[in-house]
């Protein structure tokens, strides 16, 4: 990942944000795959004429390193990182958990998308989509909610079924988060 500076300006909308200007959003995407073209399903290069949508987490993430300011549009001004968090505590009570991973992954280096299509939080490579193949899903897990069985067959299921390494983090009450992943056997 190229270290540069970047100042991109994003509006805020429900529950992501929109980098309206193509070269903005093309800086963002090619500095770690930020965000998503809107309408490039799978974009084949750093250089697309589109807005860049990003989700909540990266707004908060992009914001907390200083390469995003986001616009509220309706109340005319621009969101603190404190503030992106607390929009996504309105969304789900897990964002702040799941943040703490994204941030933690980010800073050592990987890229990390959403892993929805996988059932999951995070889909983390090592080099990046079209690159290599994500080799871990992450699966955020708040401590006090506890892991239960079936998210451990859950985990199982999925990660021999596409071949990645199925990880579950969890913050513990220190702040640290935990990392478990699960080796599967067959017999």
């Amino acid at each position: 990942m190229e270290e540069r500076e970047i100042n991109a300006t994003a509006d805020f909308i429900g529950d992501r944000a929109i980098v309206w200007n193509p070269e903005e959003g093309m800086k963002l995407y090619a500095s770690g795959y930020f965000g998503q073209p809107v309408g490039i399903r799978k974009p084949k290069s750093f250089e697309f004429d589109k807005p860049l949508e990003l989700s909540l987490i990266e707004c908060a993430y992009l914001t907390k390193i200083g390469w995003l300011r986001v616009i509220h549009p309706q109340e005319d001004k621009t969101l603190t990182f404190d503030e992106i968090i607390a929009k996504g505590l309105e969304m789900t009570d897990e964002f702040y958990d799941r943040f703490l991973v994204y941030f933690q992954l980010r800073e050592r280096g990987f890229i990390v998308r959403p892993g929805m299509k996988f059932g999951t939080d995070f889909a983390v490579y090592e080099y990046g989509p079209g690159i290599d193949h994500a080799p871990f899903l992450i699966h955020v897990i708040p401590q006090k909610k506890g892991v239960v069985p079936l998210d451990i067959v859950r985990a199982g299921r999925l990660a021999t079924s596409v071949r990645k390494k199925f990880i579950i983090a969890t913050i513990k009450k220190n702040g640290e988060i935990a990392y478990y992943s699960f080796i599967w056997h067959r017999p």
